[in-house]
């Protein structure tokens, strides 16, 4: 049960509970002190008649129980309960340049990336609208928003590397996929966030800087994660000698620190599919769902109604009378 209630200041009315106790235990004092009077055994029986003690606590117990959680039920409990959000929109934007072939984290930057992304997909509530763009030197639309999880997951293992990393596309790209879902019954647009995924900065397209106060116009936020380790390689080729030269690839955290805070988003660092994981598992979390106050008052109500049943129960089968 939790402990958290709308009204709690009727838990005062527990304090009318203890002094009920109270008079109990004083009548059953006062009972005893009364019965000592009599020498007579046989006055005794007549008068004070032996009776089944145990059962009369027992009832009691459970009578008062069943007020206790009954006045609980009044201060009106409640308790903090995820509920999916009807109808918005997330946009995965996924950055499909060369240097996601790096294999500073294994198999390699892209396919752990692939693995985790779907996972993310299956983790969000059915009815919100799932979105899911590509970008290396340009930016696509893969998926227009969509509840079809299945088609999300195809385009994600269909996804390609090529050269280039334009963030900024990818950005505005999301922005305007965002800008054709339907607004609500109430005429407001409906909420929606970008969630990036690459491993460096804009190389080609729209600079970074000039997509921040157009997301944070539109009032979208990105969440970025910098995907990948410091010391990320990968093999290329030379366009002069056409032999195969190692490139070095680090990941760009700070870039997409920026992205994420000017749009009033948060960033994450990832440095391992574990922790690519970890970061969408708090995603699916933070924007697929919001916490709600549930009443769970019928609860203790239930708990009170079974606990004086209870009591009735006890009565007739020790008293054979109902209190």
């Amino acid at each position: 049960m939790t402990w958290s209630f709308l009204h709690p200041g009727r838990l005062w009315l527990l304090f009318g509970l203890l002094l009920f106790v109270g008079v109990y235990i004083w009548t059953l004092l006062r009972r005893r002190k009364f019965v000592v009077r009599f020498s007579s055994n046989r006055l005794i029986d007549q008068i004070a008649p032996r009776r089944p003690g145990i059962g009369r606590h027992i009832t009691a117990a459970m009578f008062l129980m069943g007020l206790g959680v009954g006045t609980l039920g009044v201060a009106q409990p409640f308790k903090d309960e995820r509920v999916p959000k009807n109808r918005a929109t997330i946009i995965l934007a996924m950055d499909t340049s060369l240097s996601m072939k790096a294999t500073d984290v294994s198999p390699s930057r892209i396919e752990a990336a692939k693995t985790s992304a779907k996972t993310f997909v299956d983790s969000l509530p059915a009815t919100l609208n799932l979105g899911l763009v590509s970008f290396d030197t340009g930016a696509r639309v893969d998926v227009d928003p969509t509840t079809d999880r299945s088609r999300v997951k195809q385009s994600i293992d269909k996804l390609k590397l090529r050269q280039g990393t334009a963030i900024g596309d990818a950005v505005q790209a999301s922005l305007d996929l965002i800008a054709e879902v339907p607004k609500g019954e109430d005429g407001k647009a409906v909420p929606a966030v970008i969630v990036l995924l690459s491993d460096g900065s804009t190389t080609v397209g729209t600079p970074t800087e000039e997509a921040i106060p157009i997301a944070k116009k539109a009032g979208v936020p990105v969440w970025t994660i910098a995907y990948g380790t410091p010391d990320g390689v990968i093999s290329v080729q030379d366009p002069n000698s056409g032999e195969n030269v190692t490139v070095s690839v680090p990941v760009d955290a700070q870039a997409l620190a920026e992205l994420a805070d000017g749009t009033g988003g948060d960033t994450f660092l990832a440095e391992s599919a574990e922790d690519l994981s970890a970061v969408y598992s708090k995603l699916g979390s933070s924007i697929g769902y919001e916490v709600e106050k549930v009443e769970v008052t019928f609860r203790y109500f239930v708990v009170a109604m079974a606990l004086m049943a209870l009591s009735s129960l006890a009565s007739l089968a020790f008293f054979q009378r109902i209190p």
